[in-house]
């Protein structure tokens, strides 16, 4: 089965220095007024503000996919959400149903005045043949081709950014929920793409009474199975 590619961006960890964004338009080499990654922050300068690195989440049920008038865009084997620019008739259709602003559309372009659709690919390149000089004219640099992560992932300085195998890098995040002690209420990969739910209940740091519990539940014999 091949894998499912997802991002994760771990909110605890962004320090908005936009080194995704800068990685992803050195390696693409979009066009200006295109930026298929940003940060956004929320709460600015109040105590609580977080930064979230934004571009497309690949979505397993993508609303951009079901919209598209010309079935211009598309899944991957991997689940990654790719489009084909020598369908696409610059409705921007796509850009009013992504929840995630994704849908990128240059000033200049073959179509009206929008121009053909621009977004993130995962470093995946399209539907030209892979690493060929003309996916990569019009999609930029097919990483996942060769073997690598997105460029945006791998050149985030705080490994805030994650991306790749959807259960892996669900697996990372989890631990770190873990280890910071917040307890089960920010682990919410069950709820977006039914993943079953292992192991016991994660317990909050300083929890008194419950903490006792679980370590007097860890010190039961355990039955053996036959």
């Amino acid at each position: 089965m091949p894998a499912r590619m997802k991002f994760i961006c771990d909110t605890e960890r962004c320090i908005d220095c936009n080194g995704c964004v800068t990685a992803c338009k050195s390696e693409n080499e979009t066009p200006w007024g295109v930026n298929r990654r940003r940060v956004v922050t929320i709460d600015d300068g109040v105590p609580g503000e977080h930064s979230i690195s934004v571009a497309c989440m690949h979505c397993t049920d993508a609303p951009c996919l079901a919209v598209c008038p010309t079935n211009c865009i598309y899944h991957t084997d991997d689940g990654i959400v790719l489009h084909n620019k020598d369908q696409c008739i610059g409705c921007g259709y796509c850009a009013l149903a992504c929840p995630f602003g994704a849908p990128q559309f240059p000033a200049t372009g073959m179509f009206n005045h929008r121009g053909k659709m621009d977004k993130c690919t995962f470093c995946a390149g399209g539907p030209e043949p892979d690493l060929s000089e003309a996916e990569f004219k019009k999609y930029g640099r097919n990483r996942i081709a060769e073997g690598k992560l997105p460029a945006c992932a791998e050149q985030c300085g705080t490994k805030a950014l994650l991306g790749g195998d959807a259960d892996i890098i669900a697996d990372i995040y989890k631990q770190r929920v873990e280890t910071r002690g917040y307890g089960p209420e920010l682990w919410g990969w069950n709820i977006a793409y039914n993943r079953p739910k292992g192991g016991g209940e994660i317990q909050a740091k300083g929890s008194g009474p419950r903490e006792n519990q679980l370590d007097d539940a860890q010190n039961k014999p355990k039955r053996q199975s036959i």
